[in-house]
């Protein structure tokens, strides 16, 4: 989706941004069910690496290495999932697209890019470029 797209789909008032929560709301549960497949994905190859390590013949874990490595890209990918969640709780009580820190707008860019984003640009202490200085 390009930004132009998500800026459209913001209407800015004085006091806080009015989200477009059909928009939204359909584009981070796109993402959740992708991001939940992909749990269920690691954690079931997780599981049977485990089990293939446990039946080695030697009592050595056969699939620790890659064990370890698939229980790491499922924790980082649940933590993922939570954040759409979080996002999805923030449309449904109105605080989405408000940076939590600061309690600015969060742009249009920034939320086209990474439509959970807590935070703005500047206080998420990411490198500003000149399109994206306006919170």
């Amino acid at each position: 989706m390009s930004a132009d797209v998500a800026m459209s789909s913001l209407r800015i008032n004085r006091t806080h941004p009015a989200i477009s929560s059909p928009h939204w709301r359909a584009l981070l549960e796109a993402r959740w069910r992708a991001s939940l497949e992909r749990v269920t994905e690691l954690s079931l190859a997780y599981y049977d690496a485990e089990e293939a390590g446990t039946r080695a013949a030697d009592g050595r874990p056969a699939g620790g290495r890659q064990s370890r490595s698939l229980l790491s890209q499922a924790v980082a990918e649940r933590r993922a999932l939570a954040e759409i969640e979080a996002a999805l709780t923030r449309l449904a009580n109105g605080s989405f697209g408000r940076c939590e820190r600061c309690h600015g707008s969060v742009s249009a860019a920034r939320l086209a890019r990474i439509p959970q984003a807590r935070s703005c640009w500047a206080c998420d202490g990411e490198p500003v470029s000149a399109s994206q200085a306006a919170c």
